[in-house]
This record gives C-alpha cells, sequence and structure tokens, in this order.
C-alpha cells in the first residue's frame, strides 16, 4: 500500500537558515517540586532542507552551551560547570533529524540528540504555522519565511546530567525530566547565500 501523500498548504522545497533573531530554544524544568524555571540558549544554528516529499525533509541543529539563560547569573554559572553541562568539556549540543511523519494535523520528526558525549534518540511533536514571503528581502521570488513549534521531552539523567539537592523532609532540587520548547522561524537561502 502506497504511502499517503502529505500536503502542506504553501509549502516550498528548498534549503532554510535558522534565524536566531527570530527563533527561541527554550527548556522548562520542575524546580522543588513546586514550581518550574524556564530557561533559554541564546546561541544557535540549524538548517533546515524541505524536500519534494515532506516525509524526506531534514534538520541539523547546534546550539552553544555556554549561552544557557535562565534569567539567573549564579544559577547560570552552575548550570555551565560540571554539575551540569560541563560546558568547559562539552561546548555544543546537536540535533540531527532521523525522519518526519504525519500525525494528525501536525508531524513526529524523529531525531537523535547529542549532549555531553550521549546521543540518544529524540522525538519533537512539530506543527508547521505555515511558508510566506521574506519581507526583507526586495525580490519577492527570492526569499521566503516557514515558522514552526516543536516540543519535546529529555530525561536528564539520561545524558548524564545528574545532580540534584536533596530537599529537607523528603524530594529532590529538579525533577529529572526537562520539557523542550522551540519556536523556529528560518530563511530560504536565495542563490547569493547557498
Amino acid at each position: 500500500m502506497p504511502a499517503e501523500l502529505v500536503e502542506i498548504p504553501g509549502y516550498v522545497a528548498g534549503t532554510w537558515d535558522i534565524d536566531p533573531v527570530h527563533s527561541e530554544v527554550g527548556f522548562t524544568v520542575r524546580h522543588l517540586m513546586i514550581s518550574k524555571v524556564r530557561g533559554r540558549f541564546r546561541t544557535f544554528e540549524g538548517r533546515i532542507v524541505t524536500a519534494a516529499d515532506p516525509r524526506e525533509s531534514s534538520v541539523t541543529a547546534t546550539i552553544d552551551l555556554s549561552s544557557v539563560d535562565t534569567g539567573n547569573k549564579q544559577r547560570d554559572d552552575h548550570v555551565r560547570n560540571a554539575d551540569f553541562l560541563e560546558v568547559d568539556k562539552y561546548p555544543a549540543m546537536t540535533y540531527r533529524s532521523t525522519g518526519l511523519r504525519p500525525d494528525g494535523d501536525d508531524f513526529l520528526l524523529d531525531g537523535e540528540l547529542t549532549l555531553k558525549g550521549v546521543t540518544l534518540p529524540v522525538p519533537l511533536r512539530l506543527e508547521v504555522h505555515g511558508f510566506g514571503p521574506d519581507p526583507f528581502v526586495p525580490d519577492p521570488f527570492a526569499g521566503a519565511r516557514v515558522g514552526f513549534t516543536a516540543t519535546g521531552e529529555i530525561n536528564r539523567m539520561d545524558f548524564g546530567v545528574s545532580y540534584n539537592g536533596p530537599i529537607p523532609g523528603g524530594g529532590v532540587g529538579l525533577s529529572e525530566k526537562v520539557q523542550i520548547v522551540l519556536e523556529i522561524q528560518a530563511a530560504l537561502r536565495t542563490r547569493a547565500t547557498r
């Protein structure tokens, strides 16, 4: 039985560069088991290739772990050290997709995340927001933009990020699960940028 054709309104095949000014790589972790702390990485880059058949599309991304920002310098410095990300030894985290499949109105992006020298499969739920012209490119046929939201979850212990402070009376300071939220806008490479 042939695979069902995937149709995305306004779809444009091509190579896209993630626009860090209009994108965000964020995470959320439960703190003291009563609230959530949010953070993001300020420096990252990535490439998206949208194939003629959307299911054959791919994504690669590199995130500078030293650019972590939780809104508190003391906490950020702690997250950078050997208790957590150990950025002196492992300066980057990478993601490489391995497949894309429809899931209702959205997609599941299969891929591999490498963090602290450990590579594990991490699927992301992908919502395509749309394709449109790039208003900053004078020639309307020379450029385009695309927007996505991708969400997922990892267990930080699987990647060797195992520090945890006990709470007096029971419990731990941080949950093992980390929620990932990516808000991505990418620009189509034009002939001049290829």
